[in-house]
């Protein structure tokens, strides 16, 4: 039996998605001539894409893109938005503070890192890729965004993550977190100390989306060698005030 190729698959399903976004409702002969496919082959790309939600049926045979689409584009759209609303307070933080910055977005029971501004003036540079995902229960940014979520939220996220000892500094005691949120809460900015990656501290504070709901939160990482409580507090008032100006200037 021939193996199919995964890539020459894709490609078919997107340049159906294509035809039928640009040229509404069609017949599946019409779609089998104009992509040069049999039609079973079209057949069944067509039902890939209904079972995805992308496209339908109607009632008279032909087919249709759905505006599932245009949820993707919108999602997208969003988050190139907050990117470059966002991007000059990073750099900004990062010119002040000489450290990396970090700008996250909420994911369920993780956050990934949709922008990061890299500090040169210090030789030591850190891994994290834009893209890349990190769990929200050792991470400041993670635990930035819990703090303002309520108990019901947070215990269903703790219920849902895969609780482990990422270092020997990480917390995976609900109640000793439960704590360690209600000191964000009270001080105003989380602290990862080293709970995420050994020789590394953070400090991170949330961001608000347009409807007033946390979805968004930015960090400063410091290698743990030059990271004592005056910079903590030093590092969380250019935190706090960053945070501040951006909910206070821009829409998110």
């Amino acid at each position: 039996m021939e193996e199919k190729n995964p890539i020459q698959v894709a490609d078919r399903l997107f340049h159906t998605l294509e035809l039928l976004s640009s040229r509404g409702e069609m017949g599946l002969i019409e779609i089998s001539s104009e992509l040069s496919l049999h039609k079973s082959t079209v057949h069944r790309l067509l039902n890939s894409l209904i079972f995805l939600g992308y496209a339908r049926q109607r009632e008279d045979g032909k087919y249709q893109a759905t505006y599932k689409i245009l949820d993707l584009a919108n999602q997208l759209a969003s988050n190139i938005d907050a990117v470059n609303v966002v991007r000059p307070y990073l750099r900004e933080l990062a010119r002040k503070t000489q450290e990396t910055v970090h700008f996250v977005e909420l994911d369920g029971v993780e956050a990934f890192y949709v922008d990061k501004v890299e500090s040169y003036a210090n030789s030591i540079q850190m891994v994290s890729r834009i893209g890349s995902r990190i769990p929200l229960y050792c991470t400041a940014v993670g635990k930035a965004m819990l703090a303002c979520m309520s108990g019901g939220e947070v215990a269903d996220i703790w219920e849902n993550s895969h609780i482990v000892a990422r270092t020997s500094k990480t917390i995976t005691n609900f109640e000793h977190f439960l704590e360690e949120l209600d000191a964000v809460k009270n001080q105003g900015y989380a602290l990862d100390n080293e709970e995420n990656e050994a020789g590394v501290r953070c400090i991170a504070v949330s961001l608000r989306d347009y409807l007033g709901k946390v979805r968004y939160a930015l960090s400063i990482s410091v290698p743990s060698a030059r990271m004592d409580q005056e910079r903590v507090r030093e590092l969380a008032r250019c935190a706090i005030e960053i945070q501040k100006r951006i909910q206070r200037e821009v829409r998110l």
